[in-house]
This record gives structure tokens, sequence and C-alpha cells, in this order.
């Protein structure tokens, strides 16, 4: 498998900037949400996405903008609490945050993602909620609103609150066998390595994502940035030499198994073209995959 770039739009100052950037440089697909850049990334990418016709798009449902919370409280979707608390599951309000992410980005995301479920979240609780919202996001399947979800989460998989299977039983609980969970979407990094080191030994959310067919996400490949700083050229120089820290540190996101798509946040072109030396490349062995994680642990 070869990994593909894509925008991450969670740290962009600039979305339509960025987006326009990415889409100048080979990337075809943005993910957003709508509480990035203030509230404001979904209607920034509506000008970008009817330009770049070729781009794809995922966003969430999950957390609640503060621009949409006096909002969603008078349409009946939200809660006062859930408002107040600025996340929210609930089968009402994702039917009506979809419906808004729709007209905001001017056409139909190609996934929705589930913005970090685990969010305040007991480990008691989580299945409910997941069924729940998976039954929300099938009702959206069915009606054509949507064609297909998924899971975005920051510790979910790290926490054992969740994992793939148990993902999918859910899915087939809430939507049947041609259920519409298609993808999932994790931090994957030489901070957050773990994924990786677990695929190397035949395990964990990126092996049984490959193994059940979902298009798997990796989010935050540079860390927000502070990875490139913190790469010594030992390393570089083991991972690929000849390369800069970024690309070093990008090929192993890219390399591991499972990956499809590595999501870059920013809106810097120099970032862009480093990447492209990076992903879209032949992937690394998994002997260097190996020595990487032997060197930093996880």
């Amino acid at each position: 498998m070869t990994a593909r770039l894509g925008l991450g739009t969670y740290r962009c100052h600039d979305v339509a900037e960025a987006a326009v950037r990415a889409a100048s440089r080979g990337a075809d697909w943005v993910d957003t949400a709508p509480n990035y850049e203030g509230g404001r990334a979904e209607a920034a990418l509506a000008l970008v996405l009817a330009a770049y016709p070729h781009l794809r798009v995922s966003t969430k449902v999950g957390f609640v903008p503060p621009s949409a919370r006096r909002i969603g409280v008078r349409a009946g979707a939200l809660s006062a609490g859930d408002a107040e608390r600025g996340h929210c599951l609930a089968p009402d309000y994702i039917a009506w945050q979809v419906a808004r992410s729709r007209r905001m980005l001017g056409r139909t995301p190609d996934v929705v993602f589930l913005h970090n479920p685990e969010h305040d979240c007991q480990e008691d609780e989580i299945a409910d909620r997941l069924y729940s919202a998976f039954l929300a996001l099938e009702e959206a399947c069915n009606q054509r609103v949507i064609s297909s979800y998924g899971v975005a989460t920051w510790r979910g998989f790290s926490s054992g609150l969740f994992d793939v299977p148990a993902l999918l039983e859910l899915a087939t609980k809430a939507g049947g066998p041609q259920h519409h969970l298609q993808a999932v979407q994790l931090p994957v990094s030489l901070v957050h390595l773990a994924p990786v080191a677990q695929a190397l030994d035949g395990h964990g959310p990126l092996v049984d994502a490959l193994d059940a067919g979902l298009e798997v996400f990796a989010s935050a490949p540079l860390h927000g940035g502070e990875i490139p700083g913190i790469v010594t050229r030992e390393l570089t120089d083991l991972i690929s030499p000849g390369s800069t820290p970024a690309q070093a540190a990008l090929a192993v996101v890219a390399s591991a198994a499972g990956v499809g798509r590595v999501l870059l946040s920013t809106g810097n072109p120099g970032h862009w073209t480093q990447a492209a030396g990076a992903v879209g490349r032949p992937p690394l062995s998994p002997g260097v995959l190996r020595r990487v994680v032997d060197v930093l642990g996880t």
C-alpha cells in the first residue's frame, strides 16, 4: 500500500489558503471539522472545493463550535448542557450538524467522522455512545445525506476504550453486514509510535483496519510541527539517508501497515515540497521501521 498526502486543517490559521496550496501540490483530500479555525473552516473551504473538484473532503461531528451552540439549542438539536460542554454525539445533533456541514461545505462530505467519541466518556458508557451515534449515521447514509462515516480519535485506541473489532461489531449491529463504517483516523508519528510497533507485531488498530478494509487516516504526523526540531541527524540517516528530518518522520508514518492517507496540517509551501518527497514513495522496509521503534520505544 502506498499512502497519499492529505491536508489536515486543525492547526491551519488560514484554511482556504492551506487548501489551495495543498491542492496545487497534488493533495486530493482535505480533512476538517465544524470547530476548526474558530468555527469558520467549513465555510472557508467551500470556494476551494468548488475550484478544485478533484478534492475530496471529510468533516466531523462531535465538538460544537461556540458560534453554533445557541443556534443548535434553538433548533432543538442540542440541550443547554451539551451546548455548554461543547461536545455532543446525540442523534438529533448528529443529524443537524451533518446537514449544516453539507450547507457550509457546499457539497456532501465523502466521510463524516465521529470526533473524539471518547471525550468526557467513561469506559462503561462508550459502547452505548458509539452505537447510538452509528445508528444516526447509518440513517443519514440510508437517506443518502452522506455516503460513509468513520471514527476520528485521539486516545480511543491507545487508552483501550475501544478497538477496531469493537467498532465493526457496533457498526454491524447498527447497520447490518452492509454497514457504512469505512474509515478510522488516529495519531501516528514518531511521538505516537505505538500503532507502528503494534503493526510490526501483527496486531493493533492499523492491522485490524487493514484486514477489515477500512481506510486509515494518520493525523498529526509531525505532532503539531514539533518533530522536525527534535529529530537528530543520526535518526534521520537511520530512517532515510539524505532526507530532511520532516521527510524522515513522514516516511515512517507513510510506511506503517494500513495507513492510506497522511494528513499534514500546514499552509507552508516548503512543508508540502518536503512532504512530497516522503509520502507516495516506496515504503520503508519493516527492518528500518523496527530499528526506529527499537531506538525510540513506544
